[in-house]
């Protein structure tokens, strides 16, 4: 496996966690980072990650930059247009350029006009964090996820091959397909999802009592189903201003949904009902139970705790005592669809059965969510 040179245009996040990936995966890598953020270069090339870091592209640096095998477009989607226009003069022949963003069909319609489409090969990494920036990346957040490659008609064969065995050797899971149905499948199982959920959570906040009474009992269920309202304000808006196509239609046969189920509770049909729900609950328990997904699984479970003084601070000493990194903790008031009074979120699936085999075996019954 010949050594390559990759270059990132953005280490954020995403193009952080690439890099590590790649450092990782295959040592012998050149990485040559841009970034705007000069803690970020500082600590890319103290941690060996990059070999030669940049903080702005010119005419002097650019053709260098662009010399590498791949060149990753990492910065915000609002930059990622001129900063491939400003790129196209000094590409190479033999370079492949990628994005990492969550919709593609603005940068490949841009690609295609820029006369790009035969090096330019859409990329979104299905992976992500609440927190952010390049110190906060891993090179474990590829792993197992789905990294979607949306090469254009006029990509070679052999490119999408190697760009493909490139993201297996990171551990992630390549999956080619065509930008435009890349747009509707994300817009139909993660973006269309958001829109709903902030929907529900400002429905609940606007119909809500003078004293709250719906935010105090709201739990279960419902903070299961809207936590992904507490998502990127502006990347969500920038998400809806790009594709939105995709999602508005979506959003108008979603709107026709509830209508006909709608229809179904005014009329007390009970034989539709039923089925409304039951084929719901059969597709979804068909899911392949993975984090791979635009919308990512959350780890938590489920504690019984007496109700006394200090019980809840002896769960969270006794998991920080064992190197155990707590993402939120708090008592389900609401318990009609939850088992076991204090719930624990972590970081990482292992987390879960390292702390469930302490807490067990410390007398404590816990609830392992599904």
């Amino acid at each position: 496996m010949k050594a390559l040179t990759c270059s990132f245009y953005g280490l954020g996040l995403i193009g952080g966690s690439i890099a590590r990936a790649l450092r990782q995966a295959r040592p012998d890598t050149r990485i040559l980072a841009c970034d705007v953020q000069e803690e970020t270069l500082r600590q890319a090339k103290e941690e060996g990650i990059a070999d030669e870091t940049f903080p702005v592209l010119d005419e002097s640096n650019a053709p260098f930059f662009c010399a590498a095998d791949y060149i990753f477009l990492c910065a915000p989607v609002s930059h990622n247009n001129e900063n491939l226009r400003f790129l196209k003069k000094h590409l190479q022949p033999g370079s492949i350029l990628t994005d990492v963003g969550s919709v593609k069909a603005p940068i490949h319609e841009l690609a295609e006009r820029e006369g790009l489409s035969g090096c330019f090969i859409g990329g979104h990494p299905m992976a992500g964090s609440e927190r952010i920036g390049f110190a906060n990346s891993k090179a474990s957040l590829l792993e197992n996820a789905y990294y979607i490659l949306t090469p254009s008609s006029q990509a070679a064969p052999e490119r999408v091959e190697a760009f493909s065995a490139l993201v297996r050797s990171l551990g992630a899971i390549p999956l080619v397909l065509d930008y435009r149905q890349h747009d509707r499948i994300t817009a139909a199982v993660s973006h269309l999802p958001h829109v709903i959920a902030s929907s529900l959570v400002n429905l609940v906040r606007d119909s809500d009592s003078a004293d709250g009474l719906m935010k105090l009992i709201a739990a279960g269920g419902f903070k299961d189903i809207t936590r992904i309202a507490s998502s990127s304000t502006v990347m969500w808006q920038q998400i809806c201003l790009t594709n939105s196509v995709n999602i508005s239609d979506l959003l108008g046969q979603y709107i026709e949904s509830l209508q006909k189920v709608r229809d179904e509770i005014d009329g007390g049909d009970a034989d539709r009902l039923y089925s409304f729900f039951d084929g719901a609950r059969r597709y979804r328990d068909s899911f392949i139970e993975a984090s791979s997904g635009p919308i990512k699984k959350v780890y938590t479970i489920n504690v019984e705790i007496p109700d006394e003084a200090g019980s809840l601070a002896s769960v969270a000493t006794l998991l920080a005592l064992n190197g155990i990194s707590i993402k939120n903790i708090g008592i389900t008031h609401n318990r009609e669809f939850e088992e076991g009074v204090l719930r624990i979120e972590f970081y990482e699936p292992d987390a879960i059965e390292k702390a469930a085999s302490l807490l067990t075996a410390r007398g404590y019954v816990i609830f392992l969510k599904k």
